[in-house]
């Protein structure tokens, strides 16, 4: 197992104390000053934030990030708090955290100790299993057969370098092609551009689901990491933190989170109605037994 052992977050790191008596600092300040906050979101990355048929984006990160600026607003009694959105990539959404421009990303950013170097992590709020797809046509079964042949990620992902560490795929040779989102690397995929598309699974059964013909798609066996999700956060911002922590920590024990799962991953979501029928992990009951920011290595 390639994840830390879950560790529950100390109460007091978990519990933020009322704005009214302590000095803001951080994202916490400049949001009470500015009277605004800009939430990073992504554009294809289903079910967590992506955009629907009216081009607005939504998604289980987007709802609990939205609870976040519920508990924002309350915390700093700032109830007409404006609220931006950002679209962002895998390839910018570290560098415009850090230089300001959002001041939280909503999305499906691995939370690995590599990243904590520069940002940080609330409490996990899913994991997933970093894998393969192919068409079920191409014959292909395992990584070994992806040898020789064109394999589709999405710029600014590590998921092709989690294949070469692969005990099966330190001897495949594979013919990288980089799309600029994860709806540009299913299409190389769907378009048979590429033989797989490497990414987390829950990623791809978004995809799958929403196709034209969703029986035409197979995973491959192998699971190349097991990775879990957060909200990403300024690094040393622990006052923001806490009070993210605080906000997510508590739609798990009040058991609410489990309506929001089956909201966006085993009913019908937009835009196309699909319905994903992935049920909730024995990692992800984990988790919301026992909060933690764990990072993988």
């Amino acid at each position: 197992m390639l994840i830390r052992p879950l560790v529950a977050l100390a109460v007091g790191a978990a519990l933020a104390l009322p704005a009214a008596a302590q000095t803001l600092t951080g994202t916490m300040k400049k949001i009470k000053d500015s009277g605004a906050i800009t939430v990073g979101h992504r554009e294809s990355s289903i079910p967590f934030s992506y955009l629907d048929d009216k081009q607005q984006p939504v998604g289980y990160a987007m709802e609990l990030c939205g609870r976040v600026i519920d508990a924002l607003k309350a915390e700093l009694k700032l109830p007409n708090l404006k609220v931006s959105l950002q679209p962002v990539t895998s390839s910018n959404r570290i560098p415009l955290l850090q230089n300001g421009t959002i001041d939280m990303e909503c999305g499906s950013t691995t939370n690995s100790v590599e990243r904590q170097k520069t940002v940080a992590f609330s409490v996990s709020y899913f994991v997933t299993n970093v894998t393969a797809a192919v068409k079920k046509s191409s014959g292909i079964t395992s990584i070994a057969g992806l040898s020789g042949k064109p394999v589709s990620t999405t710029s600014g992902s590590t998921a092709v370098q989690l294949i070469k560490a692969h005990e099966k795929g330190k001897s495949v040779d594979l013919k990288e092609i980089f799309g600029k989102d994860h709806g540009e690397s299913f299409l190389l995929l769907e378009s048979d551009r590429v033989a797989a598309f490497v990414m987390d699974d829950i990623l791809i059964a978004g995809f799958i689901a929403n196709a034209k013909n969703p029986s035409d798609y197979v995973f491959l066996p192998e699971v190349l990491r097991t990775e879990p999700y957060g909200v990403m956060l300024r690094k040393d911002d622990a006052q923001f933190k806490a009070l993210v922590d605080k906000t997510l920590t508590g739609i798990y024990k009040s058991g609410e989170i489990n309506k929001i799962y089956a909201k966006w991953f085993q009913s019908p979501i937009p835009p196309r109605n699909a319905n994903l029928n992935f049920p909730m992990s024995s990692e992800l009951k984990a988790l919301i037994a026992k909060p933690n920011d764990q990072g993988v290595k």
